[in-house]
């Protein structure tokens, strides 16, 4: 029989009071920064409340502990997608130099194309990556990531579909 939503709350809370304080010390341990564990713990829980049957989840703290680690992820990479864009905004000419304004504007968009790339395999987003970022050809992403060329071709347009639509988004 489906849970109903009093179950489904009864069951986050007693997973929210049985394991949060597990979960904010192993993240604090292995992020070794206290703030970045409370902001991956909250969030961790935050995607857990939406999920239904949460009853049905046999091994709590591995399932919080898989959560909490692709939050984690998806973290370094939007820092690394940050990092790769303002070392090149650093290295642009001032006269081209966006705004403080634009800046913000554009670090969103980037946010959002990496989260969109996030659907992707990892061998697809470093396709992808690969031809964006560093302006490798197809040949030489093939070699890097030791796939067909047309495997690459595939990877670019599943990137790009996904790009489309987070900018539809």
């Amino acid at each position: 029989m489906p849970s109903t939503p009093a179950d489904d709350a009864r069951s986050f809370g007693q997973l929210f009071v049985e394991h949060q304080a597990w979960l904010l010390g192993s993240l604090r341990r292995r992020l070794g920064n206290r703030a970045d564990a409370e902001d991956v713990t909250s969030e961790t829980f935050l995607r857990v409340i939406t999920r239904r049957g949460l009853d049905a989840v046999e091994e709590p703290r591995a399932y919080l502990g898989t959560v909490a680690r692709n939050i984690v992820i998806q973290n370094w990479r939007r820092r690394e997608l940050e990092r790769v864009y303002l070392d090149a905004l650093a290295q642009a000419p001032m006269a081209v130099a966006p705004s403080a304004e634009e800046q913000a504007l554009l670090l969103e968009s980037l946010q959002r194309f990496g989260q969109a790339l996030d659907g992707l395999s990892s061998k697809a987003r470093r396709a992808f990556l690969l031809s964006q970022l560093d302006g490798l050809t197809y040949a030489q992403i093939a070699s890097e990531v030791g796939v067909s060329v047309s495997m690459v071709r595939r990877y670019m347009a599943q990137g790009l579909r996904q790009c489309l639509l987070a900018d539809a988004g």
